[in-house]
């Protein structure tokens, strides 16, 4: 017995709503199976020269305190990836979550405040300069260059020598306002 038309039509149909199903499903896989933000964050924080190494290896650092939940460390992530296929050679990366307890003398020392926070440290481990924040790749590829070939920062603030303030030495008197309301008279 011959299918009838109609029959035909929904075969063909159910057919094309198969191969559709299919070929959405597919995409969704591969586009969950993709490189992100996250994952390269991830790749690049592996690839990362350890602290200890890079301090004694005589390279210049540059060091980047991140955390995995942030979106504009993951945002840079790819970017970063490049440079140190680029710089590597010349520049240490180094990658410190801010997440783990162990870096928290580090984040102290360098002021941490807000992530991405990247530190330039010279060939003998001095900090140089700091930058935070999304940075654009042109400008991480230019403080990448000068710190390599040990010339300025272009875009990074200057920073100088600073005098050491002794706390020990400036006691506060009673009518000091640094003496925290003894100027109140109490009686």
């Amino acid at each position: 017995m011959p299918p009838s038309e109609p029959g035909n039509a929904a075969r063909i149909r159910n057919f094309l709503i198969a191969m559709v199903a299919i070929a959405l499903s597919t995409s969704i896989f591969f586009g969950l199976q993709s490189p992100n933000g996250s994952s390269n964050l991830a790749a690049l924080a592996e690839s990362a020269v350890p602290l200890e190494e890079a301090l004694v290896n005589g390279k210049p650092t540059m060091m980047e305190f991140y955390a995995n939940w942030c979106t504009s460390c993951q945002a840079m992530a790819q970017d970063l990836i490049d440079l140190e296929n680029e710089y590597g050679d010349r520049v240490n990366f180094v990658m410190l979550n801010v997440d783990n307890d162990r870096w928290l003398p580090e984040m102290l020392a360098y002021r941490v405040d807000g992530i991405p926070h990247f530190v330039y440290l010279n060939r003998q481990g001095e900090a140089i300069a700091s930058i935070i924040g999304e940075q654009p790749r042109t400008v991480m590829a230019a403080n990448l260059e000068a710190l390599s070939n040990n010339t300025p920062l272009p875009y990074a603030p200057a920073s100088g020598q600073v005098s050491k303030v002794n706390t020990a030495a400036a006691k506060a008197t009673p009518d000091d306002p640094r003496s925290h309301g003894s100027q109140v008279n109490r009686g």
